[in-house]
């Protein structure tokens, strides 16, 4: 196959930022992406519907000219959290989701949930209403491996919570591992799960062999490979509860390049020739659609775009910029180690 004709995807967890690296790196996602669930974990953190209102309205303004591009709020789940102004936020249409971060698990989350006991005022009303919960799957605390994180967050946390209150729609988002991608599939209709782009294509071997691989490093770190395999079964299986959510987090390389640097890939620009790619060596590029743009919307109870894309195979590998330049500095775009032949060309 040459070439893919597809409905017009969405991103269904997309970081932007803010002030320069907003103004940045949006048109990199506007120029595939019709929508895209933005994460609200700025500094200060996007928690009440004012602050979603004001943070789209920043979004909207820089938008590049003639773009056709709809940011989809989220609020910043707190121990502070008013249920009715969830409720109210939802009802007006601006939010679609709530995030949940576990305190300290993954770049600004310090504002975070400790105690579960504390949101389940806001939890118990978006079960009412139908509003989803985005949820960063992982424990923190330190008796358990970064690498077991998932696994655990799963058995201890996510489980019960899904059992006490069974009608609360979640989304797992970013899963890294076996577990979680089965776990989403035995979930019924209330459960879905986003997978990265770059999660598909490395390991923990990608980050730490032959050198530390700072461009590569991400919250959830990846896997082994047993479990990116796992992920690239589920992505390309065509399930409903699997769609894409990139992760895209920019940081400027002086903080990635550091002697603690940033956790995140940068993957806005190449996501769609990068899955093209991944899916075309599973022999599933007829799935590539459902994953991309039918599956997300389906859950978040949205229409699918109907405008498209068209992607091509070239003969000749394709390039893409080895760096993002905005006025906050260099963003590395993620490198996937093997030439693309596929380029979106309409």
């Amino acid at each position: 196959m040459q070439q893919i004709t597809l409905r017009r995807p969405d991103d269904w967890h997309l970081h932007l930022r803010d002030g320069a690296m907003l103004k940045g790196v949006l048109p990199e996602t506007t120029r595939h992406f019709a929508r895209a669930i933005i994460m609200p974990n700025l500094v200060p953190p996007v928690v009440t519907s004012a602050d979603a209102s004001a943070y789209r309205d920043r979004i909207l303004a820089a938008l590049p000219d003639g773009a056709q591009f709809e940011p989809l709020m989220t609020l910043y789940l707190t121990e502070g959290t008013d249920a009715a102004d969830v409720a109210a936020a939802a009802a007006s249409g601006l939010v679609k989701a709530v995030k949940l971060y576990p305190a300290g698990a993954t770049t600004n989350s310090h504002s975070g949930v400790r105690d579960f006991d504390k949101v389940m005022p806001v939890l118990e009303k978006m079960a009412e209403i139908g509003l989803p919960l985005c949820m960063h799957g992982e424990v923190v605390t330190a008796e358990v491996d970064i690498f077991d994180r998932e696994a655990v967050f799963i058995d201890t946390v996510l489980d019960p919570l899904r059992r006490r209150l069974p009608d609360l729609r979640v989304v797992m988002e970013h899963i890294t591992t076996k577990q979680g991608a089965d776990y989403a599939a035995e979930g019924g209709a209330n459960l879905a799960a986003t997978i990265t782009t770059h999660h598909l294509i490395i390991n923990r071997n990608h980050i730490l062999v032959g050198g530390i691989k700072p461009h590569y490093y991400c919250l959830p770190v990846a896997k082994r490979e047993e479990h990116r395999l796992a992920l690239r079964k589920a992505a390309t299986s065509g399930k409903a509860c699997y769609f894409l959510g990139t992760d895209s987090a920019p940081h400027v390389d002086a903080l990635k390049e550091h002697a603690c640097g940033c956790a995140g890939c940068f993957t806005a620009t190449n996501t769609m020739p990068l899955l093209a790619h991944v899916f075309e060596e599973d022999g599933a590029l007829e799935r590539l659609e459902a994953f991309t743009s039918l599956n997300g919307p389906a859950f978040y109870r949205l229409p699918a775009n109907d405008a498209q894309i068209r992607m091509v195979k070239h003969e000749v590998p394709q390039s893409f910029p080895a760096k993002i330049l905005t006025e906050a500095g260099p963003v590395t775009v993620f490198d996937p180690g093997f030439p693309v032949h596929w380029q979106v060309e309409s």
